[in-house]
């Protein structure tokens, strides 16, 4: 696999690229508007679907490849899903298992479609072992683009969406604030869930669709597996590492709804910047991501260049931060994938006592707060944090889904604000899926 050929291509919508596949067990769309890249995955040359008996991260190792430099970053290699539950084979801790759900789903992507957003073009990529098998794989991969898009559904997608009790959530927080007052924690993301069915003829793909259109974000990404799919609408990086070796994650903590009253909205996101329970919040965070690359970075490296940032979608003003650090000699991606699984801002600090905790509070999460990512052969890495997703399986009767949304709980934390909080969230899938589609439904470019 040491070849590469790249030609490149006129400009498509990525999601109209993805329609015509969308059913296709193994297609994965990654990366939404925002980003300067959005990848479109097909037909891998081998398929990992791991559960706690595999060593996960060792699978995913593979020999380093240099890239061509006038390709995009993702050149081909593993790309899937981490779901929550594989955070047992990163920490000492027990975590039931989601009955849906492996630890990990991923394929070995020998040829690729990288649509670069800044530039308005297309590059199809393909690797082999020899330059014909390299410039074959390409050519099949820029073929892609020639499907032509089925129309956007029009329906509403679900009659209803069922959340879990607000009551018990507000008791749950309680019962979190009380154990970080006896000192066992000091912050831990607790979450509800909402659950439902598409209607007849809908699947996940729709969601996908009509969550671009209505509320883009920047880690969108879509995975369809054999009887299962992971929409993800979400806002937040888990680690980003280049060939090189830099590495950098960008947790979230800190939230506000949007208002459509501009001034509204301009009083909640100057309460969020100042307010110094959501710094502190962040911050516990922060340092928890620290602590994480630690364990695979150069001493010395890891460094917080960018603190508390307001960033604002459309649906939820958030703070995020950014920690960087540069990779020691001879650290892949699934090393960094483990020394930081699962992601510190869905989990809580201490990172161990944390999990139990969550573990004792909820269901298996499944894809929720896992990751989608892909790994090159060179050894960069992308890999969001799984939030704003909803995880839908087929069955008999057609696709029924769930979705979560959490809050970090800490000292001070309101039970009720904490409950509102996680409906805010929702907001976005709740809408796309209740509600008529937009006058456009197809993705904003």
């Amino acid at each position: 696999m040491i070849h590469a050929a790249i030609q490149t291509l006129p400009w498509r919508d990525p999601g109209d690229a993805l329609a015509p596949f969308a059913e296709e067990p193994h297609a994965l769309l990654f990366g939404g508007p925002g980003e300067p890249w959005t990848y479109l995955l097909r037909h891998p040359a081998r398929v990992l679907d791991l559960g706690p008996r595999d060593n996960a991260f060792a699978a995913l190792a593979v020999p380093h490849v240099p890239a061509d430099p006038d390709g995009p970053p993702f050149q081909g290699g593993w790309a899937g899903l981490a779901c929550y539950e594989l955070g047992a084979q990163a920490e000492p801790v027990a975590l039931p298992r989601h009955p849906d759900w492996p630890d990990l789903h991923a394929g070995l992507y020998l040829q690729l479609l990288a649509f670069d957003r800044r530039q308005r073009r297309v590059l199809a990529v393909g690797r082999g072992d020899t330059s014909a098998e390299a410039r074959t794989r390409a050519a099949e991969a820029a073929a892609w683009l020639q499907a032509s898009a089925p129309p956007a559904s029009r329906a509403v997608l679900a009659a209803d969406i069922t959340a879990s009790s607000g009551p018990a959530y507000e008791a749950a927080v309680a019962q979190v604030v009380a154990r970080i007052e006896a000192g066992e924690i000091f912050q831990a993301n607790v979450a509800r869930r909402w659950t439902g069915r598409l209607t007849p003829g809908a699947a996940p793909h729709d969601l996908l669709r009509r969550l671009a259109a209505a509320s883009p974000a920047p880690l969108a990404a879509y995975y369809r597996l054999p009887g299962r799919a992971v929409v993800s609408n979400s806002p937040e990086r888990f680690l980003r590492v280049d060939a090189d070796g830099a590495v950098e994650a960008r947790p979230i903590k800190g939230t506000r709804p949007r208002s459509p009253d501009p001034r509204i909205d301009a009083a909640l996101a100057a309460d969020l910047a100042a307010d110094p329970k959501d710094r502190a919040e962040n911050l516990m965070i922060v340092d928890l991501m620290r602590n994480d690359l630690s364990r695979v970075c150069r001493p010395g490296s890891v460094k917080a260049p960018d603190l508390f940032r307001l960033e604002s979608f459309a649906n939820v003003h958030h703070l995020v931060s950014t920690v960087t650090g540069r990779l020691r000699p001879g650290v892949g991606p699934a090393e960094v994938l483990r020394a930081a699984f699962p992601p510190g801002s869905i989990t809580g600090a201490p990172k161990v006592q944390a999990m139990k905790v969550i573990a004792a509070l909820e269901a298996p999460r499944g894809p929720y707060c896992g990751s989608l990512f892909w790994a090159g052969l060179d050894g960069a890495m992308d890999a969001s944090v799984l939030i704003r997703t909803a995880a839908c399986v087929q069955d008999a009767q057609g696709w029924r889904y769930e979705a979560g949304a959490g809050a970090g709980l800490v000292a001070d934390s309101d039970p009720r604000l904490e409950r509102l909080e996680t409906e805010a969230k929702i907001d976005a899938i709740r809408r796309a899926l209740t509600e008529p589609p937009p006058a456009r439904a197809e993705a904003a470019e």
